[in-house]
């Protein structure tokens, strides 16, 4: 997970649009919010977004 989806992941958050787990919502602020990069790891690396979400990193 690079730097920017850590960015774009918190940006969302910081809207309060949406509850974080709800990753289809997540993925559809992202496109309205022209985050491209994140909506393709929420296609490729879902597991990998959960974990940072429960965890705060990515391992």
């Amino acid at each position: 997970m690079t730097d920017k989806i850590k960015e774009q992941i918190l940006s969302i958050r910081d809207t309060g649009l949406t509850n974080m787990f709800d990753v289809n919502a997540v993925q559809r602020i992202a496109d309205e919010m022209e985050f491209y990069e994140l909506v393709i790891f929420l296609e490729e690396e879902k597991t990998k977004y959960v974990k940072f979400i429960l965890n705060g990193d990515e391992d």
